[in-house]
């Protein structure tokens, strides 16, 4: 299963060049570039780069998506249903998803509320310095640590009672209350599950900025 790396155009500070595919998102494609890395796929409307910083991109990108700025998906959006289209077996890593404006950010996090996205919401992977997140859709998990993150949070996309098992602070039918953003859990060196009937849940792992 490929491997793919793909660039946005948000706080690309913590990257990672261990990949099989390396896709950028508008600005994103321009940091590969600059970076010395391949540039498999290029993604965007571009209007974050100037018209020498996209003609450098169309030289160097072995293939170009260019998309018209009015559409009603994101660049990200687009640029992942290229990746899963071309590959749509592989496990894509998304960088600099973060650290711009807040509805791209806000965007980026519910990438699987888009129906043509969410079929492949398992293959996703949202990473920046201090954060990783994940997405898992209803039944029973279990969600495993992530090296150097030290906290774990759920937030699930519909009104519906979670379970943690596991955890340090476990919720279950007992305790259980509602919250849109269950922040600040921990693994406590056994098996976390965590178990819903409906929808998907966000899985956001992080660790304070050192």
């Amino acid at each position: 299963m490929p491997r793919i790396a793909l660039f946005a155009g948000g706080d690309l500070t913590a990257v990672n060049r261990d990949f099989d595919v390396f896709v950028g998102v508008d600005r994103g494609a321009f940091y590969l570039l600059k970076q010395g890395l391949p540039l498999d796929l290029a993604v965007g409307d571009f209007d974050s780069v100037s018209d020498e910083e996209l003609l450098r991109i169309k030289a160097g990108a072995k293939e170009v998506i260019q998309a018209q700025p009015e559409k009603d998906d994101t660049d990200l959006e687009l640029a992942v249903l290229a990746c899963f289209e071309r590959y749509p077996d592989a496990y894509l890593t998304i960088f600099g998803a973060f650290g711009g404006r807040l509805d791209h950010a806000l965007a980026n996090v519910f990438l699987p509320s888009n129906d043509k996205i969410a079929p492949y919401m398992e293959q996703l992977i949202l990473v920046d310095a201090q954060n990783c997140i994940c997405y898992v859709p209803s039944g029973r998990h279990e969600i495993k640590p992530v090296e150097g993150m030290d906290y774990l949070a759920f937030l699930p996309t519909e009104d519906v009672p979670l379970t943690i098992e596991g955890a340090k602070y476990p919720l279950n039918e007992r305790n259980f209350f509602f919250k849109k953003v269950y922040a600040s859990n921990e693994f406590i060196d056994r098996p976390v599950f965590l178990s819903f009937d409906r929808g998907y849940t966000v899985v956001i792992y992080s660790k304070d900025r050192s």
